[in-house]
């Protein structure tokens, strides 16, 4: 698992080819091959009208041209145009020919006439007052369409010749039968010839044709479902992705907002992941700890054998350690591991969850410490309530036996020795009290400034005489919710014992500052540092290291910043010196 930055995933906010485009693009494909296919349907249909016409009219020339050779050589008394009415309907292609005078009697016929429509006597006169040939397409009684010619029959047109155009005319009035009877109401020789021809190989490529428009219709159809499909997909592909990008990112966020450590291994131990509270805790990018080993992040010495405890647990568990950091400071820390399963369920590595508890135990110490001054401060409330009353009577006494002891001075040095120290008993007891039974502080705005130039005026003569100089830098408009007599014991403390451990020619500063909510009151100095022992135990009663101290004057410090709700930090290095801040409240300053 890597908690690294989350790649964008391209396309995910919207689709680049819209479904709306497909359909549409496929609808205006369909639409033109529609077009297409019907004009080229009706472009097949007006080549065949006009192959179709023309081929009739060549068989009636031809069969007027075999009238008129046939008029040439044989007997008038023959019939020249019924022999060539039948073997022209011979051929494949015709499916009738019919020739018929002007009354409607079928001179000649082979095939079935179509039926309906006009009788056969107006179709004559139809085709006789035509300017024309005449086409038309009529239904067969098989249902077939068939393609119609009809033009007058006149073999001898533009012919000159009298013999031939006299036989023509005896043919003429023998009449329709042809067997030798004239017809007296014979008129003029005017007939009509009437060709059908089959059309089946042009219906049967038409079919043809519009089947491949279909097929080609129905792959469209389908290309197009296939690409709406794959379209429709492409965007559910997207928003998973996206949706996916998005559990990412926020689960990335949780991690990276976890307040302790959190490392993932893989099965052979190495890191795989870290957040931001584990790259500050071991010093190292995720990007340069991915790849190594636990123990190459972790440090050696206590955290010696963690490896080997984690590959052997089992489920979740947890255990105390403490590592080093990349400073090569001790963290002391709680251990938390879980194994990490595939789907199969079989183990891919192990996730550390690892709190440090450095704040902690400081928090633990301090109630520790907060636990022992209320015992101690309860003991010594009592004590100093038994011890006052009897040092008030000795010093009564001291002085009584001073005042009487008269010239001589020995007994007389010994009884103020003896008022000296009785003094100083009795401000202790009074340290005493203050601390087992402090009181409690009126809160106000407090400027902090003015507070410390109260502090510098009392201390000033002290640091003087020891060599050292006593510098405030304190903004005017810095203000924190206190009481200011507490407060200003408080620095003055801090003050007293910043001078008591700087020597001669050092500096005290102090100074003050806003952060956020709160305003810091540091005072520095430039002393010989605390070892560590003395920094764990500066803010205990009692604890001091001067041999006039009373060890009272921080422990004070520490419990009227705890009424006043503050803290109290403590920074030094050994041969430098000390920085100790007092944080509390701000408070807007008025402006003068």
């Amino acid at each position: 698992m890597v908690f690294g930055r989350r790649a964008r995933v391209p396309g995910a906010d919207k689709p680049r080819f819209p479904a709306a485009s497909l359909v549409a693009a496929t609808a205006v494909l369909g639409v033109l091959l529609a077009v297409a296919t019907a004009r080229n349907l009706d472009r097949e249909r007006h080549l065949m009208e006009r192959f179709l016409a023309q081929e009739g009219l060549t068989l009636i020339r031809a069969m007027e041209a075999g009238a008129r050779t046939s008029l040439r050589t044989t007997d008038a008394s023959q019939s020249p145009v019924r022999v060539l009415v039948e073997e022209t309907a011979r051929s494949p292609l015709v499916a009738y020919v019919w020739l018929v005078d002007e009354q409607g009697r079928v001179v000649a016929s082979a095939g079935d006439l179509p039926e309906g429509g006009p009788t056969l006597a107006e179709r004559v006169q139809g085709v006789l007052e035509a300017p024309g040939p005449v086409s038309r397409l009529v239904p067969s009684r098989s249902g077939e369409e068939l393609f119609e010619v009809a033009r007058p029959f006149e073999p001898l047109a533009g012919q000159g010749a009298a013999p031939m155009r006299r036989r023509w005319e005896r043919w003429c009035s023998m009449g329709p039968a042809g067997r030798g009877r004239g017809l007296a109401d014979a008129p003029a020789c005017r007939r009509a010839i009437f060709v059908g021809l089959h059309t089946r190989e042009f219906a049967e490529a038409r079919t043809q044709d519009l089947r491949q428009g279909l097929i080609l219709g129905g792959v469209l159809l389908v290309a197009g479902a296939a690409g709406l499909y794959l379209v429709l997909l492409s965007h559910r592909v997207r928003g998973v992705r996206a949706a996916l990008a998005d559990l990412e990112s926020h689960t990335r966020d949780v991690i990276q907002s976890l307040p302790d450590a959190l490392v993932t291994l893989d099965r052979l131990g190495r890191v795989a992941g870290l957040n931001r509270r584990a790259e500050d805790l071991f010093g190292a990018s995720e990007e340069e700890a991915q790849g190594r080993a636990l123990r190459e992040l972790v440090g050696a010495g206590a955290c010696e054998g963690l490896e080997t405890w984690i590959g052997s647990e089992g489920g979740v568990s947890e255990r105390p350690a403490e590592c080093r950091a990349a400073d090569g400071a001790a963290v002391p820390v709680r251990v938390s591991a879980a194994p990490l399963t595939d789907r199969h369920g079989r183990r891919a590595g192990t996730v550390l969850l690892i709190r440090d508890v450095r704040e902690l135990r400081a928090v633990e110490e301090q109630l520790e410490r907060s636990r022992r001054l209320a015992a101690l401060g309860r003991m010594a409330a009592g004590l100093a309530h038994e011890i006052r009353n009897p040092l008030g009577t000795l010093r009564g006494f001291a002085q009584y036996f001073g005042a009487r002891s008269g010239h001589e001075d020995q007994a007389a040095g010994y009884a103020r020795l003896m008022v000296e120290e009785i003094d100083r008993l009795d401000r202790l007891v009074a340290a005493l009290l203050q601390f087992a039974r402090p009181r409690e502080p009126e809160l106000r705005d407090v400027g902090v400034a003015s507070v410390a130039e109260r502090v510098q005026a009392l201390a000033e003569a002290e640091a003087a005489q020891a060599g050292i100089a006593l510098r405030v830098d304190v903004p005017a408009d810095l203000a924190v919710l206190a009481d200011p007599d507490l407060l200003t014991q408080v620095l003055l403390n801090l003050v007293q014992n910043a001078l008591a451990a700087t020597p001669p020619g050092g500096e005290v500063r102090v100074v003050a500052w806003r952060e956020g909510d709160e305003v810091a009151v540091a005072v520095d100095d430039t002393g010989r540092g605390l070892t560590p022992e003395e920094r764990e135990h500066m803010f205990d009663p009692f604890y001091t290291t001067r041999p006039t101290g009373t060890g009272l004057g921080l422990a004070v410090v520490h419990q009227i910043v705890e009424q006043h709700g503050g803290r109290v930090q403590v920074e030094s290095i050994r041969g430098r010196g000390t920085r100790v801040t007092v944080w509390l409240r701000s408070r807007e300053r008025p402006s003068p």
